[in-house]
């Protein structure tokens, strides 16, 4: 039977153990370039069997928080060479979130003080960070304005260029984000999407955007190197879908045969309840769906898990096991499961820009 603690192959992915770290934004970027400081954060948790980046913006477009690292010049590549030469030297294996936020951003956050862009001109009710002298500060979302057909296949290609700068980073892969109420589940979603053209209204045409950026990036390094983040019933960032079963086993069905490297699924609420007694949703069932369409890739899960539940889900099927907010404050995480506990507990006040504290200097057992 399969333990947290074992090993795992993901496509071309080897990894020590079972437990990943969960891509965590923390607004230490300045000018979106990667520093020493987050070099050392990361390589603090590379016991982890895989280290899944903080989300990074494929281009100045796709940014919506003050202070997220990008993947689009040559001096965001260089500061990302030092994070994945320092945790490679530690031992680890690191993947980059690949980012387009869509319509979550401000005017100030996009190129030339612009809207930011989205599947339908359909405001987000929810909020960004931005970065003041007196600290982060959450703001409203600035309304988007509608992307043009012609647009789309250039955004596609900021995607395909952004794969390639991971790997010519130093980055073991890339997972796409689709999750979260960022640009491509805006277009999977009915409550983002109200087009009419080929990327609106049927689910294979609102899953076209997710389609074509997948094909691209896996065109582009190879699908056993590209993982892929989908949350399906999650209300963050105002996000909603009329009827989300039938079009993420849609979703995985297509992603199944291409090879990945994982699927990785949001249980729930993102960083909340794992069930929403309004929006019911079957993971087994679309693991089943994954599973039945021929996919192999790892199955990893999301969304509130401790020790028990993480063992308990191994046991049940699940071959990788995402930790989100336990490795904030848990930099030695594994050490920490593998124990049983203790487990420090992280200070909310830090989590969103700033320098060490609340970042580096969280202490490790027998610290």
């Amino acid at each position: 039977m399969s333990s947290l603690f074992d090993p795992v192959q993901a496509a071309s992915l080897s990894l020590a153990n079972r437990i990943v770290m969960a891509p965590l934004t923390r607004n230490r970027a300045p000018q979106a370039v990667p520093t020493p400081l987050m070099a050392t954060y990361y390589t603090q948790r590379a016991s982890a069997g895989l280290l899944i980046t903080e989300a990074t913006a494929i281009s100045h477009q796709g940014q919506g928080y003050a202070d997220v690292p990008g993947l689009y010049a040559p001096e965001q590549i260089a500061g990302w060479q030092g994070v994945t030469a320092a945790v490679h030297a530690a031992g680890g294996k690191i993947v980059t979130q690949l980012w387009h936020v869509g319509r979550v951003s401000h005017t100030s956050l996009q190129p030339g003080g612009g809207a930011p862009v989205a599947p339908s001109a359909i405001a987000a009710k929810t909020k960004t960070v931005l970065l003041t002298p007196e600290g982060p500060t959450f703001v409203d979302t600035s309304t988007p304005r509608a992307l043009d057909i012609g647009e789309i296949p250039g955004i596609v290609d900021d995607y395909r260029r952004a794969a390639l700068a991971a790997i010519e980073a130093g980055f073991d892969g890339v997972e796409i984000h689709a999750a979260n109420g960022y640009l491509i589940d805006q277009f999977l979603k009915t409550g983002a999407n109200q087009r009419s053209d080929a990327y609106g209204g049927t689910i294979d045409n609102r899953a076209r955007l997710l389609r074509e950026v997948t094909t691209a990036i896996t065109g582009a390094i190879g699908a056993g190197k590209v993982g892929i983040r989908l949350s399906p019933v999650t209300p963050a960032n105002d996000i909603v879908d009329a009827d989300p079963q039938p079009l993420f086993d849609h979703v995985v069905r297509f992603l199944a045969p291409l090879g990945l490297a994982y699927v990785h699924i949001i249980e729930g609420s993102t960083g909340g309840p794992r069930e929403l007694p309004d929006r019911p949703f079957d993971y087994a069932a679309l693991r089943a769906a994954y599973r039945d369409a021929g996919g192999t890739g790892a199955w990893m899960v999301n969304n509130g898990y401790d020790l028990a539940l993480a063992e308990q889900a191994v046991t049940g099927g699940a071959d990788l096991v995402a930790f989100g907010r336990s490795y904030i404050a848990n930099p030695d995480l594994v050490a920490r499961l593998r124990a049983g506990g203790p487990f420090n507990k992280a200070d909310k006040n830090t989590f969103y820009g700033g320098g060490e504290h609340g970042y580096t200097d969280y202490p490790t057992l027998g610290a």
